[in-house]
Parts: C-alpha cells; structure tokens; sequence
C-alpha cells in the first residue's frame, strides 16, 4: 500500500508541487488578511492566488483524458475572455449611462459628475487606442504623448486593486465583542435632520449592537461622530443622537463627538472620546458608514493608529458607482507621494526613450539588439 502510494506521488510530482506551490498563496492571502485587512497588498495578494488558481485549474483540465471536458473548459475560458474583454471596451458607456441617473436623483453637481468624467476618459482612451492617430507623427513625438496613456493605464492597475480590496472589506469577520460603535456622520437635511443615507448608518449600528447583546455580550455605547457644517443647525452627532434615541437606544449607551470635519477627524476624535470614557486605549471598536466608503475609513483609521474596521450599510446601486470613483480619488490623495513617484517615474523613463529616439544611441541600440538576436537565431 504505502510502496503504491509512493509510486503514484513520484508520477504526479509536478502537479503535486503545483499544488503546493498554490496552497501557499492562499496561505500567505489570508495570513495577510486576517491579520489585517486594510492592508491594499490584499488585492495583489488576492489576484495573484487567482491567476495561479486559474493556471492549476487549466493544467488539471487539460491533462484529463475527457475530449467533453476540455472543449466545455475552452468554451467557458474563451467566454469569459470576450466578456471582460467587452466590459472593457465598453466601460465607458456604463459610466456615461450611470452619470445621467445620477444627475436625475441626485442632481448636477461636481461630486455627482465623477462617473461622466470617468466615461469620457475612457472613451478618449480606447478612440485613441483604436484610430492610432498618432502613426503619423516621428517615433519620440508619439513615444511622449503615449505616456499619459501609460500613465492612465497604472491609475486602472491602481483602481483594479482598489476595487478587490473594497469587496474583500465588505467580508471582514465581525466580531460582536466591541466596546465602541462609531457612527460616521454625513450631511443633514434641513441643517437638522438625519438624511436616509446617515439614518441607514445609525440604524446599522444598532443593529449590530442589539446582535451582540443577544449573542451574551454586554450592550456597546454608540458614539456619534460629526461636527457642525456651516450650513448646518445642529452638530450632526447631536441629530445622529436624537435619532438613536427616538429608535430605543439608552442615553446611558451615547457618545457625541461634536467637532469634526472630515474622516479623518472622525475617527482621531472618536478615539479620544472612547480612551476617555473607557480608560485607556485597550478598548474595541467598530465603525459604521456606508459600504463604498469603508475602506478608505479604515484606511484612515490605521493611519492614525485606531484598531477599529468598518461595516458598511446598504447604498442604492445607482448612487455606487459613482461614489465608489469618489472614494476611490481619495484613496489617490490619501497616497498621493506614492502615486505621485510612480507617475514621475513613468514620466522619466518616457523622456528618456524619447531623447534615444531622437539620438544616434538608438539606432546604435537597435542594430545590437539586431545582432544579438540573429547571433542567438544562428546559433
């Protein structure tokens, strides 16, 4: 038995190492998930498990015997292929089209024009793509105007991985032992009263907290975070309180943090209300907003040193798209220095290969290259 078993791993030693070489990668994913989920490497980690996951799948696929199975795989492949191939070419079109919606329930603002942006961009990118309109011109011309296309292309890569991030986010283990509930606050309507998007963040935090009591867990105090806008009657925490306490919350069970501005103030001011109320920082906190924003809140939340992740709330579908590019520009300036290097770098190596174009050192270059690779073809 055990000399049979030996003889059939010794046959199957390449897919075995295969195997385990893709046992590994969703190893080393989920080590730096769990442990800490708004780290964006996630998304690199997680795509990189999915192309050796793919790769394993084709090798198992096509080393069967089964002529059935191998055509069902091929057409399953060349399927998927063509849609996101489609999905791409005509992204723009779904963003054109999601912009109109916008504008028709949110109205004609900067902030609501982000997917009608986006759209022409990409619609800029692929006419340029396929019209080549720059055949014409002298090799370092067209090498300079394609580097804002490159550089287009590394913001998609970045954009890629932001959005694998935001949905791994949304499955981050929830843990209903919290000491904190911290409640992002949002615009008021009226300059006093919760809108349906900051109700729907209040009330998932109450819901979260009633499940948690009735898992045996101690009830955790709600702290409602948000400052006065300048258009605005009240703090939103004070209108965010009001609220939680017209739907059953106990007084005992709220904290208003009144002077923030922005994210990042919510969660540095509600770290310091929470230390003072409990003692020390040793306590455990969850935070709440809506789904496409949470990221980037913990985002913040880590770079302050807050050891709290979010759960997000439900978002109306129309409204996602353009508030996932929303976010996904702060996410850009949240990095900006990173970004920024990677862009100069793109930059530098383009004005570079543009001046070679111009000197004789490319075509010096290019005829080494020539022989070099008939020399090898030779040989």
């Amino acid at each position: 038995m055990m000399m049979h078993l030996l003889e059939l791993l010794n046959q199957n030693q390449s897919f075995i190492e295969l195997s385990l070489v893709l046992f590994a990668f969703v190893i080393i994913f989920l080590i730096s998930w769990l442990i800490e989920p708004r780290r964006l490497l996630n998304g690199i980690l997680f795509t990189a498990f999915l192309i050796m996951l793919g790769f394993w799948l084709t090798v198992i696929v096509m080393a069967t015997k089964i002529h059935a199975l191998r055509m069902i795989y091929v057409v399953f492949l060349m399927t998927f292929i063509v849609t996101v191939t489609l999905v791409a070419a005509f992204s723009w079109l779904f963003f054109l089209w999601n912009a109109y919606f916008v504008w028709k329930h949110e109205g004609h603002t900067l902030t609501n024009s982000l997917t009608f942006f986006t759209g022409l961009v990409l619609l800029l990118f692929w006419v340029i793509a396929l019209l080549s309109p720059l055949s014409s011109l002298p090799n370092w011309t067209k090498t300079l105007l394609y580097c804002p296309i490159a550089i287009i292309l590394y913001l998609l890569l970045v954009a890629y991985n932001f959005l694998v991030n935001l949905a791994l986010y949304q499955l981050v283990p929830r843990h209903y032992h919290q000491d904190y509930l911290i409640v992002l606050g949002a615009g008021l309507s009226n300059g006093d009263t919760v809108t349906p998007l900051l109700a729907g963040r209040i009330n998932r935090a109450i819901e979260f907290a009633q499940k948690q009591v009735a898992k045996g867990q101690s009830m955790p105090k709600l702290i409602m975070s948000g400052g006065q806008g300048n258009d605005e009657k009240i703090a939103e925490a004070q209108a965010m309180a009001e609220y939680a306490l017209a739907h059953g919350i106990d007084p005992d069970d709220l904290l208003l943090e009144t002077e923030s501005k922005n994210t990042s103030q919510n969660m540095q001011f509600s770290a310091q209300v929470a230390a003072k109320d409990f003692g020390n920082n040793s306590y455990r906190a969850k935070f709440f907003s809506n789904n496409y924003h949470i990221l980037r809140a913990a985002l913040v939340a880590k770079s302050i040193g807050l050891k709290a992740n979010g759960v997000g709330c439900y978002t109306r579908f129309y409204y996602l798209p353009n508030a996932i590019v929303r976010e996904f520009a702060g996410v850009l300036l949240f990095q900006k220095k990173r970004h920024l290097v990677v862009i100069l770098g793109i930059t530098v190596l383009f004005m570079i290969y543009a001046l070679l174009q111009l000197s004789s050192v490319y075509t010096f270059i290019n005829k080494l290259v020539y022989f070099i690779c008939l020399f090898f073809k030779k040989w």
